[in-house]
């Protein structure tokens, strides 16, 4: 497993809310659903994203934005457009005027919402509304929008998503969810791919042969008892050669990036129905439950069950 596909296991979509949009300008709708990440596709017409704090962007058909959250934003037909919508949390929507529900009057049909069936906007809204501890680390790297123009590159995606997003048939829910996840696959590595030196560590790493081999064993075996020695091994390099070139590539020796992917796993794993303590920590690699709740203690502050206590709260 590389680096990228280990990181993206965490936002796999699992029921994401999806939703396509028809509309007439003006039209405007304030979005604080507090999820992590957001993925839009303009079908026709034209809109604005307006994060809370960074400049607006503009989507044309074609396009696609991936929006960071849990930060509130608008998107809209003009920046200056005042939101008459308002969405929450568990995307229920209502009207910024009174409050009321928006559910019925502005249904459309299958998944599909808006002002009119022959909107000038058309488009599709993806919503992960929780991402996994292992998500962070990726969410961290973007910017509040990150939009891939139509002309930036070439995929069926969008057109796929645009057809099966209005179909209600048997397994429809995991069609889409997979669909989603291929959309936003797609649009993070064609933007990674761009991105030169202002990529994370962890991906420009994947240039150097021997760490990004080590970088692999890590993120595939995370149960193996890893050492430097290991791993040079494994990547037919010496012990020295490769602690140095990992900790300037990827910002932290081998063995404490081991710690924190093991760490992030187990939160990860932790949130599943019917985990226990002692089955994750065999899975990342700890001999016995107290062995796992004492790194996760020390590396979090709270023990493993505190901090599935807290998730579930959250959730």
């Amino acid at each position: 497993m590389d680096v990228l596909a280990g990181l993206l296991d965490g936002p796999r979509a699992r029921g994401a809310f999806l939703l396509r949009s028809v509309l007439d300008p003006p039209w405007a709708l304030r979005v604080q659903d507090r999820a992590p990440l957001t993925l839009v596709a303009l079908v026709r017409g034209w809109a604005w994203i307006l994060p809370e704090r960074d400049e607006a962007v503009r989507l044309d058909a074609g396009d696609v934005a991936v929006v960071r959250g849990p930060d509130p934003y608008t998107i809209a037909d003009d920046p200056a457009t005042a939101p008459t919508v308002v969405i929450h949390p568990g995307q229920l929507c209502t009207s910024a005027s009174d409050g009321r529900s928006l559910r019925e009057e502005w249904d459309l049909g299958v998944r599909t919402w808006g002002t009119g069936r022959d909107g000038a906007t058309t488009m599709l809204t993806g919503t992960y509304e929780r991402a996994g501890e292992i998500s962070r680390s990726l969410l961290a790297a973007l910017p509040p929008v990150l939009a891939m123009r139509r002309a930036d590159w070439d995929s069926p995606l969008v057109t796929l998503l645009a057809h099966e997003i209005v179909t209600d048939t048997v397994g429809q829910r995991a069609v889409l969810d997979r669909l989603l996840d291929a959309l936003l696959i797609a649009v993070l590595r064609t933007w990674l791919a761009g991105q030169e030196e202002s990529a994370p560590g962890w991906y420009r790493a994947q240039r150097d042969p021997a760490v990004r081999k080590a970088l692999q064993l890590v993120h595939s075996a995370p149960e193996h008892p890893w050492t430097v020695a290991g791993l040079a091994t494994e990547c037919g390099v010496s012990r020295t050669v490769l602690a140095r070139r990992f900790t300037e590539l990827v910002g932290q020796p081998p063995m404490s990036y081991l710690t924190s992917w093991r760490l992030t796993l187990a939160a990860d794993l932790l949130c599943r129905p019917g985990s226990t303590v002692a089955g994750v920590a065999r899975r990342v690699g700890y001999g016995t439950a107290f062995a796992l709740s004492a790194a996760f203690k020390r590396e979090r502050g709270i023990s493993p069950r505190e901090y599935r206590a807290l998730a579930d709260r959250s959730s």
